[in-house]
C-alpha cells in the first residue's frame, strides 16, 4: 500500500502528544518511512526515544544539534516527504506557521516542505474557539492545508469541548487517503469564477454585494488538488492566490465576461461561483460626486448574463455548474436558472440562514441536477462543499465515457 512513501510527523508539545506514538506505530506497520520532528515542548510529554524505537529512525528535536544523517536536516526532511503530518497541531504552533514564523525545527521544515500538510488542532476548547485560533486555521486552509477537525468530549483540562484530538485511527485513514488519492481531474482544464463584482460609480463609490470570495477559492484549490489545471477569475477579494491555480483578477462584470470568454473554448469545466452585479451605473463619473442635496438617483443598465451566455454557448462534452444565492423561492428561482440557463448542475443556497451565505466559512446548500433530483446537503464547510461539488462532476464524467 505504501510503495516506499515518506511521512513527516510533527509533534507539538500538548498532552495529546502520547496519542502520536499509535499513529506513528500505525503508519509504520503498514509499511511507510516516518520521520518525526519535536518541538522542545513536545518533549516534556513523550521522550525521543520512544518515537525512535518504533519509527526505526533518528528523531529530530533541535535544530542547532549536530546532524546524524544529513547535512541540512530541515531541507532534507522537507524534500523528502510525500506528506507532512503536524499531530498534535497546538495553538502556538498553528500561529507560528500561518504567520510564516519559522524558529525551530519543526516550523522551518513546514516552511521548507512543497508536500501536502495536513494539520490535527488539539487544545483547550476556549484556545481552539479563540478568533485568532479560527482565522489561523481559515488562513492554513485557504493556503492548501488540510485540516483535521478535533473531536468534542473531556479534555485533559477537565472542559467538556471541542478540541480533542481525533483518534490515531481515524488521523491515519486521513493521511492514507490523501496519499492515494486518485487525480480524477487530470488532464481536465477547469475554470472558476469567484468573489463579487464592483461596478464603479466615481473614483471612490461602487455599488457591489457581500461575496468574500470564499467558495470559489475553495472550488478552485480543490480542483487543483485533483489534478485538474485551473483558472480562477475572481472579483475583488482579500484571499490569497490559490496554490497551483491561474488567477485572473477582475472588477466589473464586463471585465469578468471578458475574461471567462476568453477561456471558454478551451476549458471542460466551468463552474460559476461569483456573485456578478446585475446592473451597472449608466455614467460614471470622473470625479467624486459631491453632496448637493437630500435626493440623489442613478440611472442603472442592465450588465450582460455570463452564464446565460455561456449556456447558449457550451459544447456537448463542457460541463457548466452555476450558483443561485437566493433569499426566498429558492427551488422555484434555482430550478428556472437551471432550464433557462442551460446547466448541467446548480447548487443554490438560502443566504438569510445561519451558517450559509456570504463571508461565512460555512455553506448549506441544496445541489440540483437537470434530471430533476436535489440534494440536501448539510451544514458544511465551503471545502467540504467543494469536495462535494466535485465528487459530482467526476461523477458526470464517468458517465460520459
Amino acid at each position: 500500500m505504501s510503495s516506499g512513501k515518506n511521512i513527516v510527523i510533527g509533534v507539538a508539545g500538548g498532552i495529546a502528544a502520547y496519542k502520536a506514538v499509535d499513529i506513528v506505530s500505525r503508519l509504520k506497520k503498514a509499511g511507510y518511512n516516518v520521520y518525526v520532528i519535536m518541538t522542545k515542548a513536545a518533549t516534556e510529554f513523550v521522550t525521543p526515544l520512544t518515537f525512535r524505537e518504533i519509527s526505526g529512525n533518528a528523531v529530530v528535536t533541535d535544530m542547532w544539534a549536530e546532524p546524524k544523517t544529513w547535512n541540512v536536516q530541515h531541507i532534507a526532511l522537507a524534500s523528502q516527504a510525500d506528506l507532512f503530518l503536524i499531530a498534535p497541531a497546538t495553538a502556538n504552533v498553528i500561529g507560528k506557521i500561518a504567520n510564516g514564523i519559522a524558529d525551530d525545527m519543526l516550523t522551518t521544515t513546514v516552511m521548507a516542505t512543497t508536500a501536502p500538510v495536513v494539520l490535527a488542532p488539539a487544545m483547550n476548547t476556549n484556545m481552539y474557539l479563540n478568533p485568532i485560533t479560527q482565522q489561523n486555521l481559515a488562513k492554513l486552509g485557504s493556503l492548501g492545508c488540510h485540516i483535521i477537525d478535533p473531536d468534542s468530549g473531556m479534555l485533559a483540562c477537565g472542559v467538556d469541548g471541542s478540541g480533542r484530538l481525533p483518534e490515531p485511527a481515524a488521523i491515519v485513514e486521513r493521511v492514507i487517503s490523501l496519499l492515494h488519492s486518485r487525480k480524477h481531474l487530470a488532464g481536465k482544464r477547469l475554470l472558476v469564477t469567484a468573489a463579487g463584482t464592483r461596478e464603479p460609480i466615481d473614483p471612490v463609490r461602487y455599488i457591489g454585494n457581500r461575496s468574500s470570495g470564499k467558495m470559489g477559492y475553495a472550488l478552485a484549490l480543490a480542483a487543483a488538488a485533483r489534478g485538474a489545471e485551473v483558472i480562477l477569475v475572481s472579483g475583488p477579494s482579500s484571499l490569497p492566490n490559490p496554490p497551483g491555480v491561474t488567477v485572473k483578477r477582475v472588477e466589473t462584470a464586463a471585465e469578468m465576461r471578458d475574461a471567462v470568454l476568453a477561456e471558454f473554448d478551451t476549458v471542460d469545466i466551468v463552474i460559476k461561483a461569483a456573485a456578478v452585479a446585475d446592473y451597472r451605473p449608466e455614467l460614471v463619473a470622473e470625479q467624486k460626486i459631491k453632496k448637493t442635496g437630500d435626493n440623489f438617483s442613478i440611472n442603472l443598465l442592465k450588465n450582460p448574463d455570463i452564464l446565460l451566455e455561456l449556456g447558449q454557448r457550451k459544447k456537448q462534452q463542457q460541463i457548466l455548474i452555476g450558483f443561485a444565492a437566493e433569499t426566498q423561492d429558492l427551488i422555484t428561482y434555482a430550478h428556472d436558472k437551471l432550464v433557462k440557463k442551460n446547466l448541467d448542475m446548480i447548487v443554490a443556497n438560502d443566504v438569510t440562514l445561519p451558517g450559509a451565505g456570504f463571508n461565512t466559512d460555512t455553506n448549506v446548500v441544496k445541489i440540483m441536477h437537470k434530471n430533476g433530483l436535489v440534494e440536501n446537503l448539510p451544514q458544511l464547510t465551503k471545502q467540504q462543499v467543494a469536495e462535494t461539488i466535485l465528487d459530482k462532476i467526476c461523477e458526470m464524467l464517468t458517465k460520459a465515457t
